[in-house]
């Protein structure tokens, strides 16, 4: 089966070189590469021009479309080729020859329509995600197992769960027919829970397995948990998740509880005023987000 490996570059280029001599060195050769640029200003796409080998295409976008529209763009272009399959990894990872191969051969040992491997931190690797799950109590909000804990083996036993992070997920190409593409109003964060979300409720199986592993540069392009990108992107899409699966009904829970997190973070000292502020006009944005989506 041909895989469409599809990943997204934006400033890519203190990473790329690693990610692109991990993929070549794959045991698994029946791949095409679909390398999303959300227009670049550094030397990524020169990097990748250095690369002579025709499994590898690049599609530049004059602007930043953000993750999930560029996922978007790089599936349809492996489905329409004919790839049986899509691999969705974000660029700042490094993995052995055998990552492909060791996915495909999950996704048919266990029959199931999806599969994410463990992600170990590249800098210390401590686990990442080890699979994840969808927490009902927290507005079913994706976590990760094992995040943060060292890899002991505690997690070494293959099993469907409920989420994984885009960051590896190897995917049917009926998963697509079947619940469509990413929500691109996500621009970056949250859009592959909100994808694990509608699988999961459209009786999908997802399945987690150990034996494929690969090392994560974590946040190393987008400043950081505590950055002012991943705090408005984050709290922006909360809001707009909570009232696109549960309705302003429902909303009328989750959306106050929301917020008094929010304010409850603040009066704690786990949040400055001044990013009280800007996660409050993030969750503003949510609202309006959610607005324009039911609006057309």
């Amino acid at each position: 089966m041909t895989i469409g490996v599809v990943t997204v570059t934006y400033n890519s280029g203190q990473v790329i070189n690693a990610f692109l001599t991990s993929l070549l060195k794959q045991t698994y050769s029946a791949f095409t590469a679909y390398i999303v640029d959300n227009s670049s200003s550094d030397d990524t796409c020169k990097q990748i021009a250095s690369f002579e080998d025709a499994r590898i295409q690049l599609i530049f976008n004059g602007n930043n479309l953000g993750i999930a529209e560029a996922n978007n763009q790089g599936i349809r272009q492996a489905l329409n080729e004919g790839c049986e399959l899509v691999l969705l990894i974000n660029n700042d990872t490094e993995f052995g020859p055998s990552l492909l191969e060791d996915l495909v051969r999950g996704l048919d040992e266990y029959s199931c329509d999806m599969v994410a491997p463990k992600i170990l931190s590249y800098h210390d690797r401590t686990i990442w995600s080890a699979g994840g799950g969808i927490d009902p109590r927290r507005a079913y909000s994706g976590f990760h197992y094992g995040y943060g804990q060292a890899d002991r083996g505690q997690f070494d036993t293959p099993r469907l769960v409920d989420h994984a992070p885009a960051c590896c997920l190897l995917i049917r190409k009926e998963v697509f027919e079947r619940i469509g593409m990413m929500d691109y109003r996500y621009f970056t964060y949250v859009e592959d829970t909100d994808f694990c979300y509608r699988a999961k409720r459209a009786g999908l199986k997802l399945m987690y397995l150990p034996a494929a592993t690969l090392l994560h540069k974590a946040h190393s392009l987008t400043g950081g948990l505590a950055s002012d990108f991943m705090m408005r992107y984050t709290t922006r899409n909360r809001v707009y998740f909570m009232l696109k699966h549960f309705g302003p009904w429902r909303g009328l829970y989750y959306i106050p509880a929301y917020q008094i997190h929010l304010f409850l973070q603040l009066v704690s000292t786990k949040a400055g005023m001044s990013r009280f502020w800007l996660r409050e006009k993030a969750f503003v944005e949510g609202l309006r987000l959610y607005r324009s989506s039911v609006n057309g």
